[in-house]
């Protein structure tokens, strides 16, 4: 009954059924979403690992764009199941996803992921179709599923990708039934793996199995049809401020406000004796690394989170690296952090105390950390952290065009197609190719032999290609010479990246395809 209840709930949802407060809710967790994949993925290395051995071994036809995989305009695609893994990787990487407290899920990395993958495999997507479906994930478990050691952001994820992408696929209540049994058969996921590249591949292949199970389901795949017994329902959800685990942001917070007032009454950091904290029991079950020794482990170490907040007075990204988690001025202040579990302590809040040498003492208590329902971010916090996360990818004009964009998916006709200002951009850099190269007969006479030479080495031939070809060879043929493509090595070294901008040339894969997107 409850597989039943939640296939026609989820059949049945429509865009005009949904509160303009829920509208509000899915596009903030969607460019959030997107936001972290975008600014996650260049600067991990779990994503780009992820993506060098999956895109060329097993990938199908390139129809799905993956997020921050390029510093140009042009875009990296892989097939929809590709795509989704990688997404949902990148998006989870950084431990800056969305996140319900009660349950501690991540709940839009995995259908997000999913669902761009399929909306551009199988466009046009309205994006009122799009925004409907990803708001069709109705369900949540206990939490005692996430106590039993389950990573639940994958484990309920995989669920909610599966029937997201059936809604845009517009499967019907019995298909839905089975989609949701063929999702619940893949569940991966535990906690064992927190604070190693292993947990943001939960959500990639949440997002990767939820699209499979869709896609078996259209096609008469059968699974069980009471495949659940979860409670249902979309319950409250939230936007970090820090990237890393949500039960460790009190403390942060009230380790920013002591560093701020410790300045204030002209006292130093370096003269702190101890730090007491007293938090939630969970606290320290999910977040007890006392010496973290890699960034990925400084994510899920309270005592780390305590000594960033005292040292730096912020949590961002870049605090969170392998340098800052060997930074002696962190690990001093670190080892002076103790931690004591309180039941009457919520999961949202905590007391921190700072006694210093002199034996003077601050105290703070936070009762409702930054993100959560009661003390949320702000639209403008919301936004600077997607602009924040993606110029370091794609450049701060390019941000707030892609932050327009995702901002405001309900109102696309197409959801692939995104916006279009990435194609004026792409001409506009490929002038600056083209002026350079006319400046020299051997470069010139060397770029078109290494057009030639990678055309070879693709063995893919289509017509944008050979139109590409002749247009530059009409452009350039009469400053050839035969000397020139005695340097057509050298010459493909050095225009390789010249040829990734302008002729959106996918390295990757060794393919040639057409860029319509940047991002």
């Amino acid at each position: 009954m409850a597989t039943l209840q939640l296939a026609s709930w989820a059949t049945n949802l429509t865009y005009s059924s949904l509160a303009s407060s829920v509208l509000v809710a899915a596009n903030k967790s969607f460019f959030n979403w997107a936001g972290c994949a975008i600014g996650g993925f260049p600067f991990q290395a779990a994503p780009q690992i992820a993506l060098n051995t999956t895109l060329s071994a097993f990938s199908g036809a390139p129809t799905s764009s993956i997020l921050g995989a390029n510093d140009s305009t042009s875009r990296v695609l892989g097939d929809a199941q590709t795509a989704a893994l990688i997404n949902g990787i990148a998006s989870h990487v950084d431990d800056y996803d969305d996140t319900h407290l009660e349950t501690i899920i991540h709940p839009a990395g995995p259908v997000a992921s999913a669902l761009l993958a399929v909306a551009e495999a199988h466009g046009p997507i309205m994006g009122h179709e799009f925004i409907t479906a990803f708001v069709a994930v109705g369900l949540s478990v206990s939490p005692e599923h996430y106590d039993m050691g389950w990573h639940i952001t994958s484990t309920t994820g995989s669920i909610g990708a599966a029937i997201s992408v059936g809604k845009l696929l517009g499967l019907s209540t019995t298909h839905m039934q089975h989609t949701i049994g063929i999702a619940a058969t893949q569940v991966v996921g535990m906690q064992v793996y927190f604070g190693s590249d292993t947990k943001s591949l939960h959500v990639g292949r949440a997002a990767q199995g939820g699209i499979l199970a869709a896609l078996l389901a259209k096609n008469g795949y059968t699974s069980s049809l009471e495949a659940l017994e979860a409670k249902h329902g979309w319950l409250h959800n939230t936007f970090k401020p820090y990237p890393c685990g949500i039960v460790m942001h009190p403390t942060i917070d009230a380790a920013i406000y002591l560093r701020n007032e410790a300045i204030l009454q002209s006292l130093s950091i370096e003269d702190i004796d101890t730090v007491q904290l007293r938090v939630n029991h969970e606290v320290l079950i999910l977040t007890g690394k006392k010496e973290p020794q890699i960034g990925l482990e400084g994510k899920f170490s309270i005592y780390h989170a305590a000594a960033l907040g005292l040292v730096y007075g912020k949590a961002t990204p870049s605090q969170f690296t392998d340098s800052v988690v060997k930074d002696l001025a962190v690990i001093i202040v670190r080892n002076k952090v103790n931690a004591t579990e309180d039941e009457g302590v919520s999961r949202s809040e905590a007391y921190v105390t700072l006694t210093f040498k002199d034996g003077t003492t601050l105290q703070r208590h936070i009762e409702h950390a930054k993100g959560s329902i009661q003390n949320p971010l702000t639209e403008e916090e919301l936004k600077e952290k997607f602009i924040g996360q993606v110029s370091l990818t794609i450049g701060p004009d390019r941000a707030q065009d892609a932050y327009a964009s995702f901002s405001n998916v309900q109102e696309m006709s197409d959801v692939a197609a995104r916006r279009d200002y990435q194609v004026t951009l792409a001409i506009r850099l490929e002038t600056w190719p083209l002026m350079i190269l006319v400046l020299s007969h051997h470069a010139s006479a060397a770029y078109i032999g290494a057009v030639y030479l990678q055309e070879i080495l693709t063995n893919r031939i289509n017509f944008e290609v050979i139109l590409s070809m002749f247009m530059h060879c009409c452009i350039y043929s009469y400053l050839s010479s035969p000397l020139g493509f005695m340097f057509i090595s050298l010459g493909y070294c050095f225009t390789a990246p010249i040829l990734s901008s302008t002729l959106q040339l996918n390295q990757s894969t060794l393919m040639f395809h057409k860029s319509n997107n940047s991002i």
